[in-house]
């Protein structure tokens, strides 16, 4: 298959995170013969039950690994085309960058390149479970190349995330007698209203830091004095998150609870010459690789403005720029390793 087949193949396997099975076997499937053809290794891991990682290798020691994610976001979109695009669900996030790496890795084998790796990992799209598992058994790689979409432009830096439940409790009245109640739907609305205030951090390289509060929940009835409310916020990182987490708990006093949900730190990534460059506000799996697999780079075809939408689609022409992208970093990097 070209790389064109290959990311409608893959399109059309729903792997909707936790569902990642059947692309998987479809993964090892289609390298078990270049493993066998070119004398490398494959592997299943098992990160839970019916949910694997998979990795091939081929040459010792192993210097770069190209690595991205196999799960999706729902819904499930098939795939189709036109003269300039493939659509489907995982179009750039990252069917067709998996079918990129797959075929860059089949021409560096052809030409009789080795020292290099494929890891595809489930869950980036809910916890990054795959890469959090991968990260405890590295194999020591001195590179890994995370495919997420970046327009083929090497992201010199990525965003992190810091998200909290914001949580108010009241006490129950009858709404003709609010005296008698503790809205903690007004609790929530002012905490937030002073989380709106709070003055974010601003990073030379990566941007301002951004506040997003995307849900709101809570009360009984509308004549009912709410006795709970709550809220999800995401706070886009630049760098440290004392300062930011220090100013949200004063936001708060008095008024709710901050629960921490997750954290994954902003990063400063690396470039390669003569390969342009990007900023993204995104998170990746690199944090929960935790450097174990090596130097990250971060760099894919497609963009993130339509990835996880119903117009997701990626260019065809990035397609093929990707294949030539991956075989010239991966050169690059074992050249480099070997000075």
């Amino acid at each position: 298959m070209n790389v064109f087949e290959l990311t409608r193949a893959l399109i059309d396997i729903e792997s909707i995170t936790g569902n990642e099975e059947r692309v998987g076997l479809y993964l090892h499937n289609l390298l078990a013969p270049v493993v066998s053809r070119y004398g490398g290794t494959i592997e299943r891991v098992e990160v839970e039950p019916k949910r694997f990682n998979v990795f091939a290798q081929w040459g010792d020691p192993l210097v770069v690994t190209l690595s991205t994610h196999i799960d999706t976001v729902p819904p499930f979109l098939p795939s189709r085309e036109d003269d300039e695009h493939i659509w489907g669900r995982g179009a750039c996030d990252t069917k067709g960058i998996s079918a990129s790496m797959i075929k860059a890795v089949e021409a560096l084998l052809e030409a009789g390149d080795r020292g290099f790796g494929l890891l595809f990992v489930v869950g980036e799209e809910r916890n990054s479970a795959g890469a959090y598992h991968a990260a405890k058994s590295p194999r020591g790689s001195r590179y890994i190349i995370n495919g997420e979409p970046t327009e083929n432009c090497l992201a010199l830096g990525s965003k992190g995330a810091l998200r909290y439940e914001v949580c108010a409790t009241g006490k129950m009245a009858h709404s003709a007698y609010p005296e008698l109640g503790d809205s903690a739907i007004h609790k929530l609305i002012d905490a937030l209203a002073a989380i709106r205030q709070i003055p974010l951090p601003v990073d030379s390289l990566l941007g301002p830091s951004t506040l997003n509060i995307g849900t709101l929940s809570g009360g009984r009835a509308p004549n009912v004095i709410a006795d709970e409310a709550r809220a999800d916020i995401m706070v886009r990182l630049v760098g440290d998150s004392s300062e930011t987490k220090a100013a949200l708990a004063r936001a708060v006093d008095g008024l709710a609870e901050l629960r921490e949900v997750i954290e994954i730190p902003a990063l400063h990534l690396g470039a390669v010459d003569g390969i342009p460059t990007t900023v993204v506000a995104f998170t990746t799996d690199i944090p929960a690789f935790s450097g174990t697999w090596g130097e990250p780079f971060l760099i894919g075809p497609g963009t993130i403005h339509v990835a996880h939408t119903l117009e997701e689609r990626v260019p065809k022409q990035q397609l093929l720029d990707a294949v030539q992208i991956y075989q010239r970093m991966v050169r690059h990097l074992c050249k480099r390793e070997s000075k």
